[in-house]
């Protein structure tokens, strides 16, 4: 992780600012999001009023994010001509800024700030919430999951900034 942190910073200095686009809260498991304008993030939880959030335990998946470039990705290879990102089953779509360059990266979304781990791989629900052949389309697409280092709020237009690692 290190290794990677300090081979990308030489190419990070003029990292792009991204943009929350879409935010989404699961009040029960394996139930639909719910899409919400504002959002409190709870550091080391999740997200408040989403299921993960009741229960924490320092999980990498507090929070999971999707790139809208993505979104549209997935909406092209399974050709449909919209995709609610609610089918998808992330909690943030964020424009702008490159998410897969962001693993293991500080980001600062609105008042919160997160660090991004683990690729979210796409889950055989996928099958039966966007349709046949959605994992498929998904892979490589399906965002990344991360974990809440500070509490704060989160609206839909927020800018999302990359913040320096402090120094070793």
């Amino acid at each position: 992780m290190k290794t990677q942190t300090r081979l990308l910073e030489k190419y990070m200095q003029h990292t792009p600012i991204g943009r929350v686009e879409w935010l989404g809260v699961r009040p029960e498991k394996k139930q639909p999001l719910q899409s919400v304008d504002v959002a409190q993030a709870i550091a080391g939880a999740g997200l408040d009023g989403d299921h993960r959030a009741r229960h924490p335990n320092q999980s990498s998946r507090q929070l999971t994010l999707l790139n809208l470039e993505d979104l549209t990705a997935i909406q092209a290879l399974m050709g449909l001509k919209e995709l609610a990102p609610e089918r998808l089953r992330r909690n943030v779509v964020i424009s702008g800024l490159n998410l897969y360059a962001m693993r293991y990266q500080r980001l600062q979304i609105g008042a919160a700030q997160i660090e991004v781990r683990a690729h979210c791989h796409p889950c055989v629900r996928m099958e039966s919430t966007v349709g046949k052949g959605a994992v498929l389309a998904m892979f490589g697409h399906a965002g990344f999951c991360a974990v809440i280092t500070q509490s704060g709020e989160i609206r839909i237009g927020d800018t999302v900034t990359r913040l320096d690692f402090p120094p070793d």
